[in-house]
C-alpha cells in the first residue's frame, strides 16, 4: 500500500475520511437513546436535551497560520476566537450560551498579552450573551487558542443538507472585505482611511450573523452555512451535503467598491474565493425570501439558484472576466 499524506487529500477530503473511521469504530447499543440530531459534517453537532437542542461547535487559531501577532493585536486575536466559533452557531440559526477555552503558549508569553486575550475574548462575549466558564492551559511551542461553544435552538436547526432544487441562492454582506482586509494588513499597506480600516476590521474583528441566524430559520429558511472558507468553496460544499448543484450569476453578487479600487487585478477572486468571511449563504423559496425581506435589516442579496446536477457543483454564468476557475477555492489547511 503507498504512503497518502494528510497534503495529499487536503482537509475537507481527511474530514471525510475520519468521518468514515469514526462510524466504522463505533458501537452504538439499540438500546441507548437516539438523540444525536447533527454530527460530522455540518456546521455545528447536535442533540436533544429533554425539550431543546444542544448545538456544540468548536475552532482553533494557530499562531502564523490563523493569524500574525506583527499586525494583529491580542485583543482582536481574543475578539476572533469567539467571533469564529459564533459564526458556526449562527450558521445553525441557534443561540450561544457557553464557552470552553483552552490555551497553548510558549512560556515566555507576556502575562499583559494574555489580559489583553480575555478582553478580546469578553468585549465580544458581553455582547453576545456568552459566558466563558472554564478550559484548559498548556506550555505549547508556538501559540495557541481553542474555544468550544455551545448554543441552543428549539425546535429546528438550519442544515446544510436541506437545499432543494429550484431554491434561491443568497448571501448576507459584501463577500471578499476579509480577504482584502488580510492582503492590506499583511502588506504593511497604510489602514487609515475609510476603506482601509473598513477591510481591517473586517478581518481582525469580524461580526458574526447570530441575529440573521435565527431570523432565517422563523422564517422558514432550512438550509444555510457560513462563508468561513469563501464563498464558492462553502455553496460546493452546502450543494454537497444537499446532493444538489447550483449557478451563480456573477451580475447578481454584491461588489464593494473599495475592492476594483484597492484591488484592480484580482478583486473578483477576492470574493468568490476569499475566506474567512462569517457571512451567510442560505437558500430559500421565494415566497420563503420575501416574507424573510419583509422582516429583516440585513442586506441580502439573490446571488443564483439550485438546480439538479453533480452534487457540489457550482458554476458562474454571466461573468464578464471569462471563465472563472473553480477548481481550487477557499481556503484549506492542507493545499494552500
Amino acid at each position: 500500500m503507498s504512503s497518502v499524506y494528510v497534503k495529499d487529500i487536503g482537509e475537507f477530503g481527511l474530514i471525510e475520511s475520519i468521518a468514515y473511521w469514526i462510524r466504522r469504530g463505533t458501537e452504538v447499543s439499540d438500546e441507548e437513546p437516539h438523540d444525536l440530531q447533527l454530527s460530522i459534517g455540518d456546521d455545528a453537532a447536535v442533540w436533544r436535551a429533554d425539550k431543546a437542542l444542544n448545538v456544540w461547535t468548536t475552532d482553533t487559531m494557530v499562531a502564523g497560520i490563523h493569524f500574525s501577532l506583527s499586525f494583529a493585536d491580542w485583543s482582536s486575536v481574543g475578539w476572533k476566537i469567539i467571533a469564529v466559533n459564533m459564526s458556526d452557531i449562527a450558521a445553525m440559526g441557534a443561540t450561544a450560551n457557553y464557552a470552553l477555552v483552552t490555551l497553548g503558549l510558549p512560556e515566555d508569553t507576556l502575562v499583559q498579552d494574555v489580559e489583553q486575550l480575555y478582553i478580546g475574548m469578553t468585549d465580544i462575549s458581553n455582547q453576545e450573551g456568552i459566558r466563558i466558564i472554564g478550559g484548559d492551559l498548556v506550555k505549547s511551542p508556538v501559540l495557541f487558542v481553542t474555544v468550544s461553544l455551545i448554543g441552543t435552538a428549539q425546535e429546528s436547526v438550519l442544515m446544510r443538507s436541506a437545499a432543494k432544487d429550484g431554491d434561491l441562492v443568497v448571501t448576507s454582506g459584501f463577500p471578499g472585505l476579509s480577504a482584502a482586509g488580510l492582503r492590506i494588513l499583511s502588506d504593511g499597506r497604510q489602514i487609515n482611511s475609510e476603506y482601509g480600516t473598513l477591510l481591517a476590521d473586517a478581518h481582525l474583528r469580524p461580526q458574526a450573523r447570530t441575529t440573521l441566524g435565527k431570523s432565517l430559520l422563523t422564517s422558514g429558511v432550512r438550509a444555510a452555512i457560513d462563508t468561513s472558507d469563501g464563498l464558492i468553496a462553502d455553496l460546493k460544499k452546502l450543494c454537497s451535503a444537499s446532493q444538489v448543484a447550483a449557478t451563480i450569476d456573477w451580475s447578481l453578487v454584491p461588489v464593494h467598491p473599495a475592492l476594483p479600487i484597492l484591488f484592480p487585478d484580482d478583486w473578483s477572486s477576492l470574493i468568490l474565493n476569499g475566506g474567512e468571511e462569517y457571512e451567510l449563504i442560505f437558500t430559500a423559496t421565494a415566497p420563503v425570501l420575501e416574507r424573510l425581506l419583509s422582516e429583516s435589516s440585513e442586506k441580502l442579496n439573490v446571488i443564483g439558484q439550485i438546480i439538479a446536477g453533480d452534487p457540489g457543483a457550482v458554476t458562474v454564468t454571466n461573468s464578464s472576466f471569462g471563465e472563472i476557475d473553480l477548481t481550487h477555492t477557499g481556503w484549506d489547511h492542507f493545499l494552500q
